[in-house]
C-alpha cells in the first residue's frame, strides 16, 4: 500500500520576473513501512521536493497523495491538520524551542493533540535517546547531537505513519552522526514508521532500501539498496 504518491510533479519560482523552474516532471510512490533516500548535489531541488511532499509547499502542478489525502486540494489550514495527524519532522537545524526544556519540547506535539500521559511518553522517549538526566535542559545548554536526539525523540512522540528527515546528520561529527544514524533506524524500525531521508550524504542514503537521484530537478535513477531492516540492524551492531 502506497503511503506517498507523487504524480507529474512540477514547480517552478518567479524571481525578478523571471520562471525559475525547480522540480519537473517527478513520479514515484513510496510503500508504507519502507525506508527511502532522496541524494543530490545542492541546488538538485531534494529539499524542494522534501517540502512538496511533507505538503509543507504547493506544487505548480502535479499531484502529491500523502497518506490517502491529495494534498493539491486543501488550503494550509487542511495540510497542516495531515501533517499534524500523519507526518514527523527531523530538520539540520533541530528546530527546539529555545524556551522550553528538552522534555517539554518532546510534551507539545502530544499536547497538540489531547493525549493523555504526554510527560511520561516524553520521558521514556528521552530515556530511549540517552537523555533521561538532561530532561530539565534547555536547548541552548545541549550539545548539537543532544539536540539532535531531542529532535528525533520529538519526531516519534506522536508515532507518525511517515517521517520526513532532512539533512537529519548535516550538521553533527562523524561519530555523532553514526549515534543519531542508529537512533532513527532503530525507532523508525520499533514503530514501524515510513522514513523518507533528503541528504547528500550516500553512507547515511545505503542504509535505507531504496535511493531516489535529483539532478536539475529530475530524477535521474530510482534503485533498491538491497538493505532490509534487519541488515540495516546488523550493520549497526
Amino acid at each position: 500500500m502506497s503511503i506517498l504518491r507523487i504524480d507529474k510533479l512540477h514547480k517552478e519560482y518567479n524571481s525578478s520576473g523571471k520562471s525559475l523552474r525547480v522540480l519537473q516532471d517527478i513520479n514515484f510512490e513510496i510503500e508504507e513501512g519502507a525506508t527511502v533516500s532522496i541524494v543530490g548535489s545542492s541546488g538538485s531541488g531534494k529539499t524542494t521536493l522534501l517540502g512538496l511532499c511533507a505538503g509543507l509547499d504547493r506544487a505548480s502542478s502535479g499531484t502529491v497523495e500523502l497518506c490517502g489525502q491529495t494534498l493539491n486540494s486543501l488550503n494550509e489550514d487542511q495540510r497542516a491538520e495531515i501533517r499534524n495527524q500523519y507526518v514527523g519532522f527531523i530538520f539540520q537545524n533541530f528546530q527546539l524551542i529555545p524556551t522550553l526544556s528538552a522534555l517539554e519540547n518532546i510534551m507539545i506535539p502530544m499536547e497538540l493533540h489531547g493525549k493523555s500521559g504526554a510527560k511520561n511518553v516524553a520521558m521514556n522517549l528521552l530515556e530511549r535517546v540517552g537523555l533521561a538526566d538532561r530532561h530539565h535542559h534547555y536547548p541552548s545548554q545541549l550539545s548539537g547531537g543532544e539536540q539532535q536526539r531531542v529532535s528525533l525523540a520529538r519526531a516519534f512522540s506522536n508515532e507518525p505513519r511517515i517521517l520526513f528527515a532532512d539533512e537529519p546528520t548535516g550538521n553533527l561529527d562523524d561519530d555523532t552522526s553514526g549515534t543519531i544514524e542508529k537512533l532513527m533506524f532503530d525507532l523508525n524500525r520499533e514503530q514501524g514508521t515510513t522514513l523518507v531521508i533528503v541528504t547528500h550524504d550516500l553512507e547515511l542514503a545505503r542504509q535505507t532500501q531504496r535511493i531516489i537521484r535529483l539532478k536539475g530537478g529530475h530524477i535521474i535513477s530510482d534503485e533498491k539498496t538491497g538493505q532490509t531492516q534487519q541488515s540495516i540492524v546488523d550493520e549497526q551492531v
